[in-house]
């Protein structure tokens, strides 16, 4: 199984991903590795990334995911798939992948992202990452857990809901 933490910058994809890929003993990935340069240069100067900037990063992930469940290899992945699109890239033809969206409000985002150290991604990008989200259709999409709560919490209804 692989699932992937979707949702805006400062959701808690990453902390959440750590964590949850720790207490089930999976492997974590996270997509902004996996950013080329030029994109992570954009951001850092708060130039928000276009789908043409994310295709390439996209299909890499795809192939990413297909490697680990060609492997039966159950991971985390921490990306944002914004949009319904993007999703539907990572997921494509393979079983077994998972998303959950931690959904957070602007606020929220912002103030994580401004106590948020060395990371290429700032707070000024939050309002173009709101304009780009496009929230799951619903739960067969993707479950909707609230991103303020704590970790702990977050990862007990993830695997209450997938039953790992």
């Amino acid at each position: 199984m692989v699932i992937v933490l979707a949702g805006a910058a400062g959701a808690g994809k990453t902390t959440v991903g750590r964590a949850l890929a720790a207490a089930l003993g999976w492997r974590f990935v996270d997509a902004d590795d996996y950013h080329s340069p030029a994109d992570v240069a954009k951001m850092r100067a708060g130039i928000a990334l276009t789908d043409a900037d994310r295709a390439a990063w996209l299909a890499t992930l795809h192939g990413v995911l297909a490697t680990a469940i060609d492997r039966r290899e159950s991971l985390v992945l921490a990306c944002s798939a914004l949009k319904q699109r993007y999703r539907d890239i990572l997921r494509s033809n393979l079983r077994g992948v998972r998303f959950v969206y931690l959904k957070a409000t602007e606020s929220t985002l912002r103030a994580r992202l401004a106590s948020r150290a060395g990371h290429f991604f700032g707070p000024t990008l939050v309002a173009s990452q709101l304009v780009t989200l496009e929230e799951p259709r619903d739960a067969q999409d993707a479950v909707t857990i609230d991103a303020t709560w704590p970790p702990e919490q977050i990862i007990r209804a993830i695997r209450n809901e997938f039953g790992v």
